[in-house]
């Protein structure tokens, strides 16, 4: 390789004119001339160390101590894939709602209804709940709600007025145990201090 008067070479590094110009294709068989190996290896070698070091350095100082979900298993691990799965948890984490289609809505709020029921407290408002939901059922059944087909029935009011008493007496049943159980445990406590004073 020739001597450029001009400039002289620099230590360690080729001459400018033995670059490969963009036209250029680097050898399979180019060799590293100080340790003799594939100089495409050696720099690959070299980039993944310095990629390590530099992840080390970064977990020495902490950087990554305060990730969300740090020192957590991952959520989902083993599931089937989803190609959805971005959409679903950003409706999830941010709560987004008014985008199902009708049919899909319709579907979610059925399973929920009984739920949302026993958060009432009067008959009058179960049933306006109720006439509600076959309202909504009835404009999808028999509009062009788009999407897929309307799946969801009508719910029975008296039917269900009835379902939501039996719930609504249970709850009741249960919770006067609870509180019986609470007065008994409350009454046996004083007693034993009673006869520890005594005794």
């Amino acid at each position: 390789m020739p001597e450029r008067p001009d400039r002289p070479e620099r230590p360690g590094r080729p001459d400018e004119t033995a670059r490969p110009g963009p036209g250029d294709r680097f050898r399979e068989d180019e060799r590293d001339e100080r340790t003799g190996r594939s100089a495409a290896a050696e720099r690959i070698r070299h980039q993944t160390q310095w990629v390590e070091l530099q992840l080390q350095r970064a977990r020495d100082r902490g950087d990554f101590d305060d990730l969300p979900g740090y020192g957590k298993p991952i959520a989902d691990l083993g599931v089937e894939h989803d190609p959805d799965w971005w959409v679903k948890r950003l409706v999830e984490r941010e709560q987004i709602t008014g985008v199902l289609p009708p049919a899909l809505a319709l579907r979610k709020e059925d399973a929920e209804l009984d739920a949302r029921l026993d958060r009432f407290a009067t008959e009058k408002e179960v049933r306006r709940e109720l006439t509600d939901f076959n309202d909504r059922v009835r404009r999808a059944l028999y509009g062009d709600p788009g999407g897929p087909p309307v799946l969801t029935r009508q719910r029975d009011v008296d039917a269900e007025v009835d379902a939501w008493r039996e719930r609504l007496a249970a709850r009741r049943a249960a919770a006067a145990e609870r509180a019986a159980a609470v007065a008994a445990e409350r009454r046996e406590q004083q007693r034993r201090r009673w006869f520890r004073r005594t005794g």
